[in-house]
């Protein structure tokens, strides 16, 4: 079972390192996650050294029959704290956080030193990668061993159920409440990995034995594990998720307003101050596209209020007339409308043919408060603009004759 199991967890683990590790060099910004990040890397090792393949290995290589139950047992030590450490800076202020760190860590220390003395004092013979514990449960310096790992175990495990479960009642986002009570129900699994090894050695003293059940114990245990590390990893997917979207939707808008504004730029240069680099290389380097979108924005804007004065009132009068009958709703009707005043713009500009009374823009007159309003407007807009069938110089009569036809 061990060996069916320990494979799968230590992907998981590993996955969740990886996923964690850019955060590493950020410490002073974001602990917990940093917590967190040890605390994928620590099991990812535990389930790894545990392999009976690799255990052998290890055993061989240091000349010491079983030496990795204590290497393993030691990380998983330092997991159960990590995790407490996690759950500190998650719901204490930052100094309350650090001190009780700090006690974890010392906590950990003291435990795993202490297993280490007690492992040290054991004479065991020959590697048994399956089952020690059942193996050495009458030997009185392990059943010490047993009852200081597994109660430090258990203790860890039921504060970790207790406090989750609490702090699950009382999340304000699904995915933290959701990902709260999974660790929960993995940490309560762990606890039969716990009892069962606790079992054995009552059961050593008191005459039963629970060596049936050793397969059932290495499920609770890696199952219970894969839970809680998954309960962990779902809020930091979730948010990477919520980066990658924003990074794709930036990307899209840029690319959307990119007609509008190259009409504009091919106007007037002079509204960009810094060409743009071609967007799929900046998509193939992994570059954002939040400030290019901002910066088009303004650029954009600057283009309108230089085309501001080639904008004819009876385009916009026409305009209007032809749109009201397409159903829109006021902002995508100021949209289009804007559009094709735009193109009209663009047009008289070409032929240097501005207008003695110019018209206000008809987005003018909406209210966009914030730049993610202007934002969601300019998209708009450039949903309905189309831009002139030929950006080459015409004369002014050609303009003209463009323009009484949208008075008839």
């Amino acid at each position: 079972m061990k060996d069916i199991l320990h494979p799968l967890c230590l992907a998981i683990a590993g996955t969740g390192f990886l996923i964690l590790i850019r955060d590493l060099g950020r410490s002073r910004r974001e602990p917990a996650l940093v917590a967190l990040a040890f605390t994928y890397g620590f099991s990812a090792l535990s389930y790894a050294v545990s392999l009976t393949w690799v255990w052998v290995r290890v055993d061989g290589l240091l000349g010491v029959p079983n030496i990795v139950v204590p290497i393993a047992q030691g990380f998983v030590i330092v997991v159960l704290a990590l995790q407490a450490t996690v759950l500190a800076h998650w719901s204490k202020p930052p100094s309350g956080a650090r001190r009780r760190s700090r006690l974890l860590l010392a906590a950990a220390a003291a435990v795993i030193t202490a297993m280490a003395v007690l492992f040290a004092s054991l004479t065991p013979a020959t590697t048994r990668p399956t089952d020690f514990s059942l193996y050495y449960a009458h030997d009185p310096v392990f059943q010490a061993y047993v009852l200081l790992y597994f109660g430090t175990y258990s203790v860890a495990e039921t504060y970790l159920a207790v406090s989750c479960w609490k702090y699950a009642r009382t999340a304000t986002t699904p995915s933290i409440a959701f990902s709260l009570r999974l660790v929960t129900i993995g940490a309560v699994i762990t606890l039969g990995y716990s009892g069962i090894r606790i079992a054995a050695v009552v059961g050593a003293e008191t005459g039963f034995s629970v060596s049936h059940l050793n397969g059932f114990a290495w499920a609770c245990g890696d199952i219970g594990a894969t839970l809680t590390q998954i309960g962990y990893l779902i809020p930091t997917v979730a948010r990477r998720a919520g980066s990658a979207r924003d990074w794709a939707t930036a990307h899209v808008r840029y690319r959307r307003l990119g007609p509008l504004w190259s009409a504009l730029d091919q106007a007037d240069p002079g509204i960009t101050l810094r060409r743009p680099t071609r967007q799929g290389q900046d998509i193939l380097r992994g570059r954002s596209a939040h400030f290019p979108l901002l910066r088009r924005r303004v650029e954009i804007r600057q283009g309108q209020k230089l085309m501001r004065r080639y904008l004819d009132p009876a385009v916009r009068a026409e305009a209007e007339a032809r749109r009201a009958g397409e159903g829109l709703g006021a902002a995508e009707f100021a949209a289009a409308v804007t559009a094709d005043q735009i193109r009209a713009a663009l047009i008289r500009h070409t032929a240097d043919d501005p207008v003695d009374t110019p018209a206000e823009y008809a987005d003018a007159e909406l209210t966009l408060a914030t730049t993610e309003d202007e934002l969601a407007h300019l998209q708009r807009v450039a949903a309905h603009f189309r831009p002139p069938a030929a950006q080459s110089r015409r004369s002014a009569s050609e303009v003209r004759s463009a323009t009484s036809g949208a008075r008839s």
